[in-house]
């Protein structure tokens, strides 16, 4: 009896194998495992990006949400308030176009924003406070609009409450823009809000 078992098990075996078990020693690639994107830097490359100038963070994209990167720009002292948020505006949006550093594509940042867009001021209807891109905000895709959102509305190119007021180059009104914690964790599926504005 002993023996036909024996004879036996290497059946069993290529019956299994024929069912669609295989042996977990076989290598299977399903992809990139998530804790390969791991979304920080560490101290020293933390400190190269941010070198001489106005220290400010940008929003890259990790994964599937919005993270910070700390960056510097720089912007000519003595520049008017008006003036200075449009150049502060520029400076960020320039820093989000550009390629992320090696470490940080190590890292698993990456951006969504093209470059070439510029910003300038308000029109003579518009707030004082709105920004104007050379593209209209609707025709950006969900994670460049959620980037240019949220990094403008976290710094000195808006007032500092969570939210920047945007324009295209179009006749089109502006409209107030608000950075909300759904739209940093999940630009690609979350609009980020926007209500109508009107010059105060």
């Amino acid at each position: 009896m002993n023996g036909r078992r024996l004879l036996a098990l290497p059946l069993l075996a290529a019956l299994l194998t024929g069912c669609g078990i295989r042996s977990t020693e076989v290598p299977t690639d399903f992809g990139a495992a998530p804790s390969r994107v791991h979304c920080s830097l560490s101290e020293s490359d933390a400190s190269t990006q941010a070198a001489h100038g106005l220290p400010v963070q940008v929003f890259l994209l990790c994964g599937s949400s919005l993270v910070t990167v700390d960056r510097t720009v720089r912007v000519p002292d003595g520049a008017a308030d008006s003036r200075r948020r449009v150049l502060v505006a520029q400076a960020l949006l320039d820093e989000l176009a550009a390629n992320p550093s090696a470490s940080e594509t190590e890292a698993g940042y990456s951006t969504d924003v093209r470059g070439g867009m510029t910003v300038g001021g308000p029109r003579p209807k518009d707030p004082e406070d709105t920004l104007r891109l050379s593209t209209r905000p609707g025709d950006l895709t969900s994670y460049a609009l959620a980037q240019v959102v949220c990094t403008f509305s976290d710094s000195a190119a808006a007032e500092g409450d969570g939210s920047v007021i945007l324009g295209g180059p179009g006749a089109e009104p502006p409209r107030r823009f608000e950075c909300t914690e759904d739209v940093r964790t999940r630009p690609g599926s979350t609009q980020p809000p926007s209500t109508e504005v009107t010059d105060s």
